[in-house]
Parts: structure tokens; C-alpha cells; sequence
């Protein structure tokens, strides 16, 4: 141990660090120690009470070391090897086991079989579930989710027309440079697409990866009580980017730096800072996951970033703050490399605090949840609500019908009544989520045609949608409402 005891003991409790007064409950401490093999490793401190860290020692400390060495080898496999070590302190003596990030993983205690995998959350234990226990395993193995062969798709699942207009100016995608950038594989004599071509550029990637998309709010105040605007991007990864970014705008207040030679866009919400979250949120997002899309959310005093996947093993939450990073999704990776979105691996969130010193912000927050990472990123000032005046002159002025294209106007000349989205779907004759969602559903929505039934929950399988009062007015050629 590298650190002076009695320094350590003065640390809080995380995700590398825990103490017990004895030891008592052998399963607990177990489940710790699994944890620390599954993670990012750590030390468990016998001997210290966990609260106020009064030190106590081990009444028998001989003995007590080969119990816990007994316990770990009957109660733990694959079989897992620590440094458990006596030291001595103020007249006492502690008994501290430190576990290292394990090649082996995932270990698990026996007596709970295939259920008894854990990983460590802060300073908690949390039982991993199949999609996390098959992520440790690929982890282990160095093998990427991204990477592994789509077997059921050929290679024409692959868009090549966004996938070209990408890389537009940057390189011709011939067969060698879609084998390059790992887009497609050869397996079994023949090419198919790898779950990363499918997640950047597949024609149905909604149809295999549903969660895959992002997921972006405006709320009034500090909480979700209120929904202000909402939008859905399903697009390929590489323009989601531009367009989550044009949702931020939408919601800033652009102003202009005069003080140097040239004006200077400047923009309440930090654009810069932003787009590092979101880039970092897309690359780094555990896509295996099921039922978790990418969340941005903006509150008066906030923005939100969250996206599916805890930290890789290996990694703390120092490392990240730091610009130590793992690539999880290496297909995405290397191929927003090449696009120039980001530079080298770690780099986006040195920047992002870098930037947020240079505007005189609150750092970013990066908080490990049980579901995946949020990045908070903090205004300088309270985002101000756009309150539209009432009209309060008697005279009746005339508005202007919102333009509706061939696609919104097909969709509203057929919707009765309240429907849900594959109700809508079959009504236009579409399969392809994306495709409605970005030519008739969001046009739709944004143009104040319909609404939702829940707009609390957008994403509520409950969800139906309804004309409004305007929208029946334009599907049956009658003059706009006024007010």
C-alpha cells in the first residue's frame, strides 16, 4: 500500500474505498470485493467504523487473515487473488484487502451462481444484469460491442448515401475504406455490417437498435414538472450531433463580444462545452442497453446530458476528470476521428473544463448513475422563458396558416381522433420510424398541428397524439383560429 494509512482513512468512502468496523458479514464483504474485481478495483479497510472512522483494529489479526483469505477463495470465481496485508496503527491493527481490476472478470459469488455479479456504484454494490455482465465480459476480452458482425444483415444495410455525404471532401468510401473503418466485415465468405455501421449508417437502425436515438427537452424551471418544447433525433449518428445542437440554440439567447477586431457570437448557452458533452454522451454510450435512449435536457439553470453505459472497467470518475479515457464503441470512435469531431481520445472533457474556467462557469458535473453517466453543465445566468403577449386590441387580426408540407398535410387530412405513433405510421403507409418521425410526425408537433395526449412523457408507451384546434382548422381548409 502506497498510501500512509492514516491518511487513508480520512478519505470518504467511493468507489475504490470501503471500511468495516469487523468482519462480521462475510457476504457483504464478498459482494464488496467482487465489486472492486469488476470495476475498477479498490481497498476494503477492516478494523475502521465506516462513519466516524474511529479506529478500532482486529482483535485477532493472524487469524482473521486467513479467514478472509479462506472466504475469498470458497466464496468467489473465477478465482480471485488480492493483497491482503496487517497494518499496524496507533496500537492496533487493521486488516486491509486490496482488490486490482481483474482480467478475469466477471467474478461472482458462488453461493448466488449466475446472479451473483457486482459492480461498484459510488460507494455502493449494484447487481449487474445480463446486458452489464456480457459488457464486462467483452471488456475482458478486448472485444468491442461495436465491432462484432451483424450476421442476419448484408452489407446493403449499410447507407452509403449518408455514409458518403459524410465523408463528403474527406475520402472516397470504396470496399477498402468500409472494411477500414470496421463499417463492414467479412464473415463466412461474405460481407456484413458491424453493429457499429449499423448504429452510424444502417437504412433500418431504428428497427435494430430502437434506443439508439436522442432524446431533448426544454423544461420551465429547475424540475421536469413541465414540459416547454420537446424534439426526437433519429438520425445517423454523425448529423444527430449538429442537430441536437441546433435544439440547444433554439432554446440560447445569442449575443455579440465587440471587444476584439472581429464580432463574436456569444451564446448564453455554452456551445462549446455542450457539444463536447453530447459527442462524448454519443461515443461513448453502452448501446446494448435496452429502453435507454441519449437525454438532453435543458432547465433554467442547467443542461442535462445523459447517456446509457456506466464507466468501463477500469476507469473512475478521477480518471475521466483527468482525460483518461476507454473507448467503448471503437467503430464510432475511429469514425467520428476521421470526421473530425473529436480529436483524441479524453481530450472533449479536458476541454470542457477548460472552457468552462475561460467563461468563468461552474466545472461540469460528471455523476456515475445506476443506469449510466450525466454531464451537468452549469449557466452563468437563468435561461429566460419567451412569454408570447396577449392580444388584447378588439379588432380581430388575421393570422398566417403555417406552411405544411405534402407529408404534414398527408398525415393531418387522415388523423381522427386520438392515435398512437403506429397508428400514424400505418395511416401514411410508413415502416420507417425515422423516416416519419423526421418528415411528418416532429414537422407536425413543431408546427403546433398536433399534440400529445401525455406531454409530460413523451416517450410513455401510453402516448397518443391529437389534432389541436389549429390542425383541424388547416386538414379541413378552414381559416386558422384567432384569438
Amino acid at each position: 500500500m502506497t498510501i500512509p494509512i492514516e491518511e487513508l482513512i480520512q478519505w470518504p468512502e467511493g468507489k475504490t474505498l470501503e471500511f468495516k468496523r469487523e468482519l462480521t458479514s462475510s457476504k457483504n464483504i464478498l459482494k464488496t470485493l467482487v465489486a472492486f474485481a469488476n470495476s475498477a478495483g479498490g481497498m476494503l479497510v477492516v478494523g475502521v467504523d465506516d462513519k466516524c472512522r474511529t479506529v478500532y483494529g482486529v482483535s485477532e489479526p493472524l487469524d482473521e487473515e486467513e479467514r478472509i483469505c479462506s472466504l475469498i477463495a470458497d466464496g468467489i470465481e473465477p478465482r480471485l487473488v488480492p493483497n491482503v496485508e496487517l497494518i499496524p496503527i496507533e496500537g492496533r491493527t487493521l486488516l486491509a484487502i486490496e482488490v486490482y481490476p481483474s482480467g478475469s472478470r466477471p467474478h461472482r459469488l458462488k453461493s448466488e451462481g449466475a446472479e451473483g455479479v457486482y459492480v461498484r456504484l459510488g460507494s455502493t454494490n449494484r447487481r449487474a444484469d445480463i446486458a452489464l455482465v456480457e459488457e464486462l465480459r467483452r471488456s475482458a476480452s478486448g472485444a468491442g460491442f461495436d465491432e462484432s458482425p451483424m450476421e442476419s444483415l448484408d452489407a446493403d444495410a449499410i447507407d452509403l448515401d449518408a455514409a458518403n455525404k459524410a465523408f463528403s471532401g474527406l475520402r472516397k468510401l470504396d470496399e477498402q475504406a468500409l472494411l477500414t473503418l470496421r463499417l463492414l466485415v467479412r464473415s463466412q465468405g461474405r460481407l456484413v455490417p458491424t453493429t457499429g455501421g449499423v448504429l452510424l449508417f444502417g437504412k433500418n437502425r431504428d428497427v435494430q437498435f430502437p434506443d439508439a436515438w436522442i432524446q431533448c427537452g426544454r423544461f420551465e424551471g429547475k424540475t421536469k414538472n413541465v414540459i416547454l418544447d420537446h424534439t426526437e433525433i433519429h438520425d445517423h449518428l454523425p448529423s444527430a450531433i449538429e442537430h441536437a445542437m441546433e435544439f440547444t440554440r433554439k432554446h440560447s439567447l445569442r449575443g455579440a463580444d465587440l471587444s476584439g477586431v472581429r464580432r463574436k457570437d456569444v451564446w448564453s448557452i455554452p456551445q462549446g462545452i455542450l457539444r463536447e458533452a453530447i459527442i462524448n454522451a454519443v461515443v461513448h454510450a453502452d448501446y446494448s442497453q435496452a429502453g435507454s435512449p441519449l437525454r438532453l435536457a435543458i432547465y433554467d439553470d442547467r443542461i442535462e446530458v445523459d447517456n446509457p453505459g456506466m464507466l468501463l472497467p477500469g476507469l473512475t470518475l478521477d480518471d475521466v476528470r483527468q482525460g483518461v479515457s476507454k473507448l467503448r464503441n471503437r467503430v464510432v470512435g475511429r469514425v467520428f476521428r476521421e470526421l473530425g469531431l473529436i480529436e483524441q481520445w479524453g481530450s472533449g472533457v479536458r476541454r470542457m473544463f477548460d472552457e468552462a474556467e475561460s467563461l468563468g462557469l461552474a466545472a461540469p458535473e460528471i455523476i456515475e448513475g445506476a443506469m449510466g453517466m450525466r454531464v451537468i453543465v452549469h449557466l452563468a445566468e437563468p435561461l429566460r422563458v419567451a412569454v408570447p403577449t396577449p392580444q388584447v386590441t378588439p379588432q380581430v387580426t388575421p393570422q398566417v396558416t403555417p406552411q405544411v408540407t405534402p407529408q404534414v398535410g398527408k398525415l393531418i387530412s387522415r388523423h381522427r381522433g386520438e392515435q398512437s405513433r403506429s397508428e400514424l405510421m400505418r395511416l401514411v403507409g410508413l415502416r420507417d420510424r425515422m423516416h416519419f418521425s423526421r418528415d411528418y410526425l416532429q414537422p407536425a408537433l413543431n408546427a403546433g398541428l398536433i399534440e400529445m395526449t401525455i406531454p409530460e412523457k413523451p416517450n410513455s408507451r401510453m402516448q397518443k397524439y391529437r389534432l389541436t384546434e389549429v390542425g383541424r382548422a388547416v386538414a379541413s381548409g378552414e381559416p386558422r383560429p384567432t384569438r
